[in-house]
């Protein structure tokens, strides 16, 4: 059979899947039992109908929060076949009408679930690279001392690396998850020959006869419990990258099974000594195989940790192509992977957030408080976005989205509602870390929106602008301008006319128009040309939000208009715009205000974001009265 039929790139995308969307869901049972039954909140004593209704519980919520959920339904809610809180956000809103209250919601609902997801990428390295090293502590407990220097050191070199890029690991990360799963279906089988009553927990009667006799206790077990669905947004997150199928194939034929027999396993390892609650992942495995395990399982962690830290880099490249964050240093690290960025403000700054976390908490256990949050907030916000696109994109009628969003939104409250007993404990810091990043995101996004305003008030029609330059002098060359609007003159050509009392003998306008889709196919249109009186041209350039624009690329593709461009004959002018306060102004007394003006004053350059040639470069600076 040919390496290149579709049976065989099915099987090759769903290997790649595992190294990148199943990191996090699959380091899971790391700490979810051991939390549950040992965890400092509200322990579940260990009785063998405990046991069994806790493992039907995870049972259950499996099948039907990530099985049913996600992998069936929440992965339809693609954009263009990518997912993730910010493409389901731009889904949502394109039906939407500008000011309208429901667009408003989605944008609220979007930027907050992204916020969490950052306070996700935070947590998720930290709780899972401490849950593998403490493995060490079984061996002896001589080792717990050093369980934090090695777990600090791990991750600090792992931020390190980023900026080489996973392009040559990721060829690895496929084949070492593969190795992970059959570890832990294997130990998991084991466990379950020796006590095989535990498969008594399939039947979802356990679970609610759990909590008819425990009814509070089995509403804070909720709260540990969910720590097994961690990493299913990861899931639609990264659809992107492989596509619906393989993250499909994936889940059923390896994921799932492996999941269950090691949740199953350690259940039944419980039963028969409920003293191996000390750390029963690795209690699983024999003495020899301890030191190997503890080796595959920070791997895991690893690369866990490096699809989330990955998927913050581009949520951050989503969030500014939408208008919702300032430009960023945007590295790109493969020559093949288009997705391959680095961002070296947001690694540097989850790093360090990353080592606070570690530091201040100091163990798995401890960290686990602050995971829950963060896991059944984002959770229930794609709820609650998926629920509109399915009324207003796919044309749904009321009662059937409600019926199809409201069994899991009552699902995914209930999780939260367990995990907000334990915010005092932890779980603040996800909603103080989500708070502070949403509130940066909307204030960049309220502040360009007023700056925008402010600029259009001064603007002038380009071909008014065009009658009135007759007689004026014009030497040699082409100028791009970029400007928001082609239709308007830049500030920047109003100065240049200004201060050189000439204009260039070929002017071009170019305004990049971010869509909400997020790549352009090959059949869409890639740029607009219009040609306008005494040699003025009108270029509008289109980017899907998950592109990187490169204006001189863009320009090329203008020739097919009839528009050529000489690289050595082209200067390309940008505005920089100075915010000055007006006088009592209402923005500037505020301290949302001054947030805005710093994040405007440190923005990336836009020569540099537009991939503009440095030394062809002309800015001229404007002041704007806010």
């Amino acid at each position: 059979m040919s390496a290149t039929t579709p049976d065989s790139r099915l099987a090759a995308l769903s290997l790649a899947a595992l190294g990148v969307v199943y990191g996090d869901i699959g380091t899971s049972p790391l700490y979810a039992i051991k939390e549950v039954f040992g965890g400092a909140h509200h322990p579940v004593p260990i009785t063998p109908d405990n046991v069994l209704g806790i493992l039907s519980l995870i049972f259950w919520s499996l099948m039907i929060v990530v099985s049913l959920k996600y992998v069936t339904f929440i992965t339809r809610a693609d954009n263009r076949g990518e997912g993730g809180i910010m493409a389901l956000m731009a889904l949502a809103l394109r039906p939407t009408a500008p000011g309208s209250t429901r667009r408003r919601l989605i944008i609220l609902l979007g930027l907050f679930g992204a916020a969490l997801f950052y306070g996700d990428g935070v947590i998720t390295p930290a709780i899972s690279v401490l849950s593998a090293v403490e493995g060490l502590e079984v061996a002896t407990p001589a080792f717990k001392p050093y369980v934090l220097p090695i777990s600090l050191i791990i991750l600090i070199v792992l931020f390190a690396m980023q900026r080489h890029g996973t392009a040559a690991m990721g060829n690895f990360f496929g084949p070492i998850m593969v190795l992970w799963f059959l570890t832990l279906g294997v130990l998991g089988v084991v466990s379950i020959a020796e006590s095989p009553e535990v498969l008594r927990a399939l039947g979802p009667w356990h679970a609610v006869s759990f909590f008819a006799d425990h009814p509070l206790l089995g509403f804070f077990s909720l709260g540990a419990a969910v720590l097994a669905l961690t990493g299913a947004e990861a899931l639609y997150a990264d659809m992107g990258h492989f596509g619906r199928r393989p993250i499909q194939l994936a889940w059923f034929v390896l994921v799932l099974p492996a999941l269950l027999l090691n949740y199953f396993g350690q259940g039944a390892l419980l039963l028969r000594d409920p003293q191996s609650i000390v750390n029963p992942f690795y209690l699983l495995a024999p003495a020899w195989l301890l030191y190997p395990m503890v080796v595959l399982a920070t791997t895991a962690t690893v690369i866990a940790s490096q699809a989330v830290i990955s998927g913050a880099f581009s949520m951050t490249q989503q969030a500014i192509q939408l208008g919702f964050s300032p430009r960023m240093e945007i590295s790109h690290t493969s020559d093949q992977q288009i997705g391959q960025i680095y961002l070296p403000g947001i690694n540097w700054t989850l790093l360090a957030a990353v080592v606070a976390l570690v530091v201040g908490f100091g163990s798995s256990s401890n960290l686990a408080a602050a995971y829950g949050i963060a896991v059944t907030g984002t959770m229930f916000i794609t709820n609650l976005l998926a629920f509109f696109v399915a009324r207003y994109v796919w044309g749904w009628s009321l009662w059937r989205a409600l019926l199809g969003a409201l069994p899991f939104a009552i699902i995914d409250l209930a999780f939260f509602s367990a995990n907000s007993v334990k915010i005092a404990d932890g779980g603040w810091f996800p909603l103080v870390f989500g708070v502070g990043v949403y509130l940066l995101l909307s204030t960049w996004k309220r502040g360009r929106d007023l700056l925008s305003a402010r600029l259009a008030e001064d603007v002038m029609d380009t071909r008014t602008f065009i009658e009135g330059i007759e007689g004026v002098t014009r030497v040699p060359g082409t100028a791009v301008f970029l400007t928001p609007n082609s239709d308007n003159i830049p500030h920047a050509l109003l100065h240049s006319l200004k201060h050189y009392k000439a204009l260039h003998e070929r002017i071009v306008l170019v305004s990049v128009e971010i869509l909400d889709i997020p790549r352009r196919t090959d059949g869409s249109r890639r740029v607009a040309v219009v040609r306008l009186a005494d040699n003025f041209w009108q270029a509008r350039v289109f980017y899907g939000f998950m592109e990187q624009p490169n204006l001189p690329e863009a320009l090329e593709w203008c020739a097919d208009y009839g528009l050529t461009f000489d690289p050595m004959d082209t200067s390309f002018f940008l505005g920089r715009e100075t915010l000055v306060p007006r006088l009592h102004s209402e923005m500037w007394s505020s301290w949302r205000g001054k947030i805005f003006a710093g994040m405007f004053r440190n923005a990336g350059s836009a020569a540099s974001f537009f991939g503009l040639p440095a030394n062809r470069v002309v800015e001229l600076g404007t002041q704007v009265v806010l």
